[in-house]
């Protein structure tokens, strides 16, 4: 007896669709469907490794919030993949730092008119982040920031305390920064706002370096007003509020240890190694994307 088994065609294009994401509806999802008639559509579910179903130069279209966006590209980070987004999210930190429209339609135009570029991502302990590392009491406060963008209250408190409780803390940094003192917060930017919308840079995923901003959490005050005004929608730095020093490899050593952060993950404490990879990602962009 000969039993014959059927090898899973693999994909070559998939639009991966977030039924959670605040602004889908059934009309968007179906706008979404018609505009890409030629992409296997598939529910984003973060338990599921959606990699396994693509071909090695897959295009996937991922349409959701900030949380879904960011959790495929990094899943797609260091992939031979391209990457369409259509977000639609509360903040849309790093859609916004590539320039990309919050409007459907005009996302839906410009990834089906976009030209794969490569960008930048960051890593920090070998971890991938899209918007931001930090390092102490403003990866709290970006936890923060996530509890009350899902207001999820139980942890909303606990996150406040985190931040409210955080304690300064010694550093010393080598690499293309050569330096040390003291402070309640280390921020490493790849975007200009990050988590709920906090402004920190002038830095974009264009940009070939990461930024160190000197004065993002320097107190308690400023972190907590970074919050409140990424709350109420201002979501780009005013001029002169930072001064970024910029680099591509860098190392930070603190004491006592203090917790590191990958965007919104904490991924293990200091020391932490941070790195822009230029080119780490492929995006669909315009020709000539906009600065956020």
């Amino acid at each position: 007896m000969v039993v014959a088994s059927q090898r899973k065609q693999l994909l070559s294009r998939v639009l991966l669709v977030s039924s959670k994401a605040g602004s889908m509806t059934p009309e968007i999802e179906q706008k979404l469907r018609d505009a890409f008639p030629d992409h296997r559509v598939i529910a984003f579910n973060p338990r599921r490794d959606f990699r396994k179903l693509l071909t090695p130069r897959a295009r996937v279209v991922v349409a959701g919030g900030d949380g879904t966006i960011e959790f495929v590209a990094r899943a797609l980070a260091d992939s031979d993949h391209t990457l369409g987004i259509v977000s639609l999210g509360t903040f849309n930190n790093f859609a916004r730092s590539l320039g990309l429209p919050e409007d459907v339609d005009d996302a839906i135009r410009a990834v089906r008119s976009g030209h794969p570029r490569p960008i930048k991502i960051g890593r920090v302990n070998g971890k991938a982040f899209l918007e931001a590392a930090a390092i102490g009491m403003f990866g709290a406060a970006i936890e923060l920031g996530e509890a009350a963008k899902e207001r999820v209250f139980g942890r909303l408190g606990r996150k406040l305390s985190a931040v409210t409780g955080a304690k300064p803390f010694h550093y010393e940094l080598t690499g293309d920064i050569q330096g040390h003192g003291r402070a309640l917060s280390l921020v490493f930017a790849n975007t200009p706002s990050i988590g709920a919308g906090l402004a920190v840079s002038g830095v974009t995923p264009i940009d070939p370096f990461l930024e160190l901003s000197v004065h993002a959490g320097r107190s308690r005050t400023d972190i907590l007003t970074r919050l409140v005004t990424g709350r109420l929608g201002r979501r780009e730095p005013e001029p002169g509020l930072d001064m970024g020093l910029r680099f591509t490899r860098l190392t930070v050593e603190t004491r006592p240890r203090v917790p590191v952060y990958a965007d919104s993950k904490r991924v293990g404490s200091t020391p932490a190694a941070i790195t822009a990879e230029v080119g780490g990602l492929k995006v669909l962009l315009p020709r000539k994307p906009r600065r956020a």
